[in-house]
C-alpha cells in the first residue's frame, strides 16, 4: 500500500481507503455485520488505515460496526472520517444549523464510541450553507471543544468546493472524480494544493458502472440508489452513476475496454484517479472483502501511460461530457 498527506490535517493515509455507504448504505441488501466486520479487517490487514462513514448511513449502524470494530480491534492507527448535516432530509437547510451539527456530532461521537472524531464533514451541504460564516465558526468551536481533530466538506459541485477551501479551517474536500467525472481537475485540484487543502474522490467507479461488468440487461433491487435514484428522486442525481444516463454509460464503458484490454477496467479507472497527484486519497465502497479485495488490486496496476490518459479524455468529450460536465 502506499500512503499520502491529507492536506493540513498531517496524516498520512492509503491512497486506497475505504467508503462505508455499502456497508450500511442504500445498496440493495440488509446491513450484516458479520460482513461488515470481515470488510474492515480485510481492509486494515492490507493496509488501509482511513475509513470514511456518515450518520444516516443506514441510520448511523455503518458508524456503529466501526465503533464497535475498532474497539475490538485496538484501532489506535486507523483515522476515521464521519459527515453530518443531512438528519433531517429533506429539509437539508435546517440540519447545517450550527446547533443542529453539534447534535449530529455527539451523536456520532458516541455511535463511533470515541471522545474526538479525527475529521468531521459537512455532508453534501446545500450551497447557501458554504456562505454562511456562522457554520465555519461552529466547526472551529467543535476543534476547541475537542470534539473533533479536524473538518472538511463533502460537495456535489466543483464550485462548491471552491467556495469551501476560502474558508481557512477547511482541512480536506471530499468530491465525485472519475473518468466520467473530469472536471475538478481543471482548477479545483490546483487552488485546494496551493491552499493545503486534502483531496478524498469518492463514487471512483461511477456506482459500479466503471466496472465494466453491467450490461443493459443488469437488475437492481427497489432498495438500491441505482434503480430509484437515476433522476435524483431521492437525493444528487450526480451520486448515482455519476449523474450519467445508464445506456450512455454502457457505451463509454465499451470503447474505454477498448483502450486497457488486458486488465478489469475497475483497476485502470482507480489508477487514472490516482495518476493525480492532488488526490489524498480514493474511498471506492465494498459490500464485501472480495470486493475490497478486488479494489486493491489497483496497487499493482502500472502508471497510465500518455495514450491512455488521451483515450479517457477522447471518451469522456465524446460521450460524457455534455451535458454532465455542465451540471456538476
Amino acid at each position: 500500500m502506499n500512503y499520502r498527506k491529507l492536506g493540513k490535517t498531517g496524516f498520512e493515509i492509503s491512497e486506497i481507503s475505504l467508503g462505508t455507504w455499502q456497508l450500511g448504505g442504500t445498496w440493495g441488501q440488509d446491513f450484516n455485520e458479520d460482513t461488515a466486520f470481515e470488510t474492515m479487517q480485510t481492509a486494515i490487514d492490507n493496509g488501509v488505515n482511513f475509513f470514511d462513514t456518515a450518520d444516516v448511513y443506514n441510520n448511523g449502524k455503518s458508524e456503529e460496526a466501526i465503533g464497535t470494530f475498532l474497539k475490538k480491534h485496538d484501532g489506535k492507527n486507523i483515522f476515521v472520517a464521519t459527515k453530518g448535516g443531512r438528519g433531517f432530509a429533506p429539509d437539508v437547510v435546517k440540519g447545517f444549523a450550527p446547533e443542529h451539527l453539534e447534535n449530529f456530532l455527539a451523536n456520532s461521537l458516541k455511535r463511533l464510541q470515541v471522545d474526538c472524531i479525527d475529521l468531521f464533514q459537512l455532508h453534501c451541504p446545500p450551497t447557501n450553507a458554504l456562505y454562511n460564516p456562522a457554520v465555519f465558526q461552529a466547526l472551529d468551536n467543535f476543534k476547541k471543544k475537542g470534539m473533533i481533530k479536524n473538518y472538511g466538506v463533502s460537495v456535489e459541485r466543483v464550485e462548491e468546493a471552491l467556495k469551501a477551501i476560502e474558508f481557512p479551517g477547511v482541512a480536506t474536500v471530499q468530491i465525485v472524480f472519475n473518468m466520467f467525472r473530469l472536471r475538478p481537475a481543471e482548477l479545483f485540484f490546483k487552488q485546494a494544493t496551493t491552499r493545503n487543502v486534502g483531496i478524498i474522490v469518492r463514487v471512483p467507479l461511477a456506482s459500479g458502472l466503471l466496472t465494466g461488468t453491467y450490461t443493459k440487461d443488469t437488475k437492481f433491487g427497489e432498495q438500491d440508489h441505482r434503480q430509484y435514484n437515476r433522476e435524483g428522486q431521492s437525493f444528487d442525481k450526480g451520486e448515482t452513476f455519476s449523474g450519467v444516463d445508464f445506456a450512455r454509460g454502457l457505451e463509454a464503458v465499451e470503447e474505454l475496454k477498448k483502450a486497457f484490454p488486458d486488465r478489469p477496467l475497475a483497476e485502470y479507472a482507480l489508477r487514472y484517479i490516482l495518476m493525480h497527484g492532488e488526490v489524498s486519497c480514493v474511498i471506492p465502497g465494498a459490500s464485501r472483502a472480495s470486493q475490497l479485495m478486488r479494489n486493491l488490486k489497483v496497487v499493482d496496476v502500472p502508471p497510465l501511460t500518455p495514450d491512455q490518459m488521451d483515450a479517457v479524455k477522447k471518451v469522456y468529450e465524446t460521450y460524457i461530457k455534455d451535458p454532465v460536465h455542465y451540471l456538476w
